[in-house]
Order: structure tokens, then sequence, then C-alpha cells
């Protein structure tokens, strides 16, 4: 397969269409599992996986999209078939860019995503997942948030999950009299601590594995706030009006003894998986909410994002059109070097064997001088003749015209067409990008390429 010209294949199990308990069964335990778990497969040559809170994806690149497409097979077992999307290598990569700018976010254009799409592209990196085909993909569709965040007003006001765990509470309860308990000192334990904080909750207590974490958040935030140890989190929870769990915990950290004595507590577990156990929903004074109902919050704020939508579309589809144009321009690439490197062996031949002749017509060895002017002049002569249907192969392979590429190779590569059919990287475009050749297709040369060959050469090619 001709280097980074795979095709891209992916999978996604998200909010839109997924419960959290869906997005939370798919995938392996983690990003770089994934990858991980992906390359070990026949033909996976190089693989990406985002796990966030709200969504689970997974490409992989392989020379047959039907290949990747079984890879991808067993990513969503425990999931209904309706809630799992399969994209092919154009929609994987505008789907990418979408993610990244935030148009796929449960909360439309929240800033955490990009952050997260750079964590999975590391992961990736470190495991070894990432070759050039999914670097260009992941790197364009980062460039693409960037670019959303900075040109367009998309984010401005925007609400992360953590805020919209806060903007909930403040519906539920008074907040500015409510003792708060955020769960986790990451990422989004942050945003709910200084959402909550900005909302001026009476008081802030943040429970972290790592106490140092806490009491940085703590001291973070302009109210009245202090750290604890995670396992203090049970003890504050009875006390609390309002808790919001947010870690990465593999199982729940509050069960219903935490709250069975607490009296009336809204409860917002924006955890993925969750870190507030089933059975608390069933106690009669405490409110649980989840994922799925931060939906009611993040719809007034769609709304009001909703005039910037077009602007952000805007600038993903041309950097998508630019993205599809840098990967065309690159297989061409990679074909005109094989067509360079025929020409230049079949070169090589042909100056040894004149060598060979003027030495034996002068009986002695061709002076170094007089072989130097014989390959500047060969070499001269194949850097002319192939610099107009280079131009031709690269204008050919953006406007996806594969036969033009095949005629040129024809042409100028003596063994394409022979017994043993076209080179493998030739089969390889033709396969990926236009399938086999329709019956009855031309195969004369383009006029924009006959018209630039010398007529000693075209008198050539007519007989």
């Amino acid at each position: 397969m001709l280097t980074g010209s795979g095709v891209i294949t992916g999978v996604s199990v998200a909010h839109k269409r997924a419960s959290v308990d869906e997005v939370a069964a798919a995938g392996a335990d983690d990003q770089r599992a994934e990858v991980e778990r992906l390359l070990a497969r026949p033909g996976v040559e190089e693989a990406f996986a985002l796990h966030t809170c709200n969504r689970t994806e997974a490409y992989v690149v392989t020379d047959d999209p039907t290949v990747g497409q079984a890879t991808l097979g067993g990513f969503a077992d425990e999931v209904s078939e309706d809630s799992v999307v399969y994209t092919d290598h154009e929609e994987s990569l505008e789907h990418l860019m979408r993610v990244a700018a935030g148009l796929e976010s449960l909360v439309l254009g929240e800033d955490q995503i990009i952050g997260q799409v750079r964590t999975a592209y590391e992961d990736a990196r470190g495991v070894g997942g990432i070759g050039p085909m999914l670097d260009e993909a992941v790197t364009k569709a980062i460039h693409v948030g960037e670019r959303v965040r900075t040109e367009t007003a998309f984010n401005e006001g925007v609400l992360s999950l953590g805020s919209a765990a806060a903007e909930l509470a403040t519906e539920e309860l008074a907040i500015e009299d409510a003792t708060a308990l955020v769960v986790g000192a990451g990422e989004m334990g942050t945003l709910a601590a200084k959402s909550l904080a900005d909302r001026d909750v009476a008081e802030l207590v943040i429970a972290n594995r790592t106490v140092p974490h806490a009491e940085h958040v703590a001291k973070e935030v302009d109210t009245d706030a202090s750290a604890v140890a995670l396992p203090a989190a049970e003890t504050v929870a009875a006390r609390a009006d309002l808790v919001v769990t947010t870690t990465a915990s593999d199982d729940p950290l509050l069960d219903a003894d935490a709250f069975a004595d607490g009296g009336e507590t809204t409860v917002v577990d924006v955890a993925q998986p969750r870190d507030v156990a089933p059975e608390v929903a069933e106690l009669s004074p405490v409110s649980v909410f989840d994922l799925d109902d931060l939906q009611s919050v993040t719809d007034a704020t769609e709304r009001r994002r909703r005039e910037a939508v077009d602007e952000v579309e805007a600038i993903i589809d041309r950097e998508f059109e630019r993205l599809l144009e840098q990967y065309k321009r690159k297989r061409a690439d990679e074909v005109i070097a094989a067509m360079y490197e025929s020409a230049d062996r079949i070169k090589s031949q042909e100056v040894s064997t004149a060598a060979s002749k003027l030495a034996a017509e002068a009986d002695g060895e061709l002076p170094e001088a007089q072989r130097e002017v014989l390959e500047a002049m060969a070499d001269a002569l194949v850097n002319k003749l192939l610099a107009p249907p280079t131009k031709s192969l690269r204008e050919a392979a953006a406007e996806d015209d594969w036969t033009t590429i095949n005629t040129a190779l024809q042409l100028f590569d003596p063994d394409f067409g022979g017994e043993d059919g076209p080179p493998a990287f030739v089969s390889e475009l033709l396969d990926e990008e236009a399938g086999d050749l329709p019956t009855g297709v031309s195969t004369d040369i383009p006029d924009e390429i006959a018209e630039q060959i010398p007529d000693d050469v075209a008198a050539q090619t007519d007989d």
C-alpha cells in the first residue's frame, strides 16, 4: 500500500443516539487500550480513539474500507444497532472536524472537547496509533477547532458540561444558600466548581483523590471553598444541598447510605461511568440528574448559538476541501515519484550502455568529464519530459481523474500494461479511488499531456 494512502473508517456511539450507559459500554476501557486493541487486528495500520463523557469513538486506517468496518464490528457489541454510527473515509474526516469545533457536543460549542481531542491524539501517538493519514486528519480537526474559537463567536458564553450542571442546579434549588460538593478536581470538576462559585454558592467543598489538586481548585474560586480527600465525600454528601460528581472512577463512589440521612439533596452526576449508584435515585428526598437530563439545559444554550453555526460550518467546509486536496496531492506525488524512479532506472541503464559504446569506439575508458556531460544531458531530458505530465497528474488527482494518471503511467512506465499488468501502486489507486476502469474507457493520451510531448517523442509513440 502507498504510504499514507489508506482509507479511514470510523465508528461512533454518542449522546445524540445513545444513552449514557450505551456510551460507557462501547469500546475498550480507555483510549490507549482501544488503540492498542485495534492495532493488533490484521490489516490495521493506524488507529485513534476518543472517549469522553458523551461519546466513544474509534477510527482505523486500512487498505480497504470493508476491512476497516469489519475491524470495528465488535466495537459496540452491547449497544443497540440504532445507537451506532459508522463513517466512511470522507465522513470520518468531516465528523472529526465537527467534533473538535463543538458542533457535535452535548452543549453546542463547548470548549472542553478540543482539549479532549488533543489528549486522545497524544494517547494514540504514545502507543503507535498515529501515522501519516490520521496525523493529518486529527491535527486538521484540532486546527479547525482553534479557528472556530478564535474567528467566531461560537463559544462565547457557551456552557461546558460542568457549568451546565451548575445551571441545572440553580433551577432546582436556591444556590446562594446552598452547600455544594463537587467530587473530582479534573477539568470538568474545576469547571463545575468555578460555575457554582460564579453563581454565588454559599459553601463549596471539593473532594478528590489527590487533596493538593482539590486545594488548588478551592483557591482558584471566589467563594467559601475547602478541599477534602475522596473518602470524605460520603460525609460531606450527607450535609450537602447539592452534589456534582465528575470523576473517571470505574465504580460508583456514592451509594444510598451517603444520602440516607441527608434530607433534600440535588445530585448531578456527569461522570461516565456513573459516580452515583442507581439506587440513590429511589430515595424520595434525593433528585438525581445525569447526562441525559442535561439536555434541557443545553437546548436553551443551543438556540443562542445557532446564529454562529453557519459561520462555523463554512470554516469546516473550506478546511475539509483543503484536506481532501492535500490527500489527493500526496497520492499524486507518490505516483509521480514512482514515475520518476522508473525513468531514472531506465536513464541509468541507457547512460551506461551509451558510455560503454563510446568507450569501445575510443578503445579505452570514457573520460569522467564526458560521462558527466552524458549523465547531465540524460537528467535534463528526463526532467523536461516529465515536467508537463507531473503538472497534469497533480491536476488530475485534485479532480479525482485517475484515468489520466493511468494513461500517463502507460506512456512513461515501460512496465505498465505489460503481461503482469500495472504496478501494484497503480492498482491500489484505481481500486481505492475509482474502482476498476469500466469497459470501453479510453486510454488515449490526454490532450494536455500530448501537446507538451516533443515531436520526435510523439512520433515514436505513434509508431
